[in-house]
């Protein structure tokens, strides 16, 4: 009888194992088809949580748009994701898309104190923090006129790791225009 019992719940287990790999299985799945279709899923706090899709744009890039942009694979970066302010993703230097405002393009002058000038009209929400949320160090970008080929990024979140910290992006890592599909604002 003890036999048969053990018997019993090894395979009870067994079966929660082949469970539980099926539901994984199919979710790793499903994400992978929605992102080769362009869908992404957003689980930080600078936009809204939830899905979006990359929009292919029909037009340039503006001020006021919301996309999403892969960062350069720079030392910078590195240390963002080391520090956990940037995701793992499949951007150069592994990590994940960001999801940003463009608020400046080339030829736009950037001032950055205690918080963020575009051509000295002040960003709402644009309070710079000199410390995570760790009680590291924060460095601010120095500011200064956004080169040819790059955008200025921003985030209302205030605990957002956007351009007031790693200055203007390249224009070439924009992937498209961010577009809501279903999402949550906690």
């Amino acid at each position: 009888m003890r036999h048969r019992e053990r018997i019993l719940r090894r395979l009870s287990r067994l079966v929660w194992l082949y469970r539980i790999t099926s539901v994984s299985l199919f979710t790793l799945g499903f994400i992978v088809l929605l992102g080769g279709a362009g869908f992404r899923v957003n689980l930080t706090p600078s936009e809204p949580l939830g899905l979006w899709r990359i929009v292919e744009p029909d037009r340039p890039i503006l001020v006021g748009d919301l996309v999403f942009i892969c960062p350069p694979a720079t030392n910078e970066m590195r240390q963002a994701r080391a520090r956990g302010y940037l995701r793992f993703g499949l951007c150069a230097g592994r990590v994940a898309p960001l999801i940003k405002t463009v608020v400046a393009t080339s030829g736009q002058v950037i001032e950055i104190s205690d918080d963020v000038r575009v051509d000295g009209r002040p960003m709402p929400h644009s309070r710079v923090a000199r410390m995570d949320g760790q009680g590291r160090e924060m460095a601010p970008h120095d500011g200064g006129v956004v080169p040819p080929g790059t955008v200025f990024l921003h985030s209302e979140f205030p605990g957002s790791f956007d351009s007031r910290y790693f200055g203007p992006l390249p224009m070439d890592g924009i992937l498209g225009l961010a577009q809501e599909v279903w999402t949550y604002a906690p």
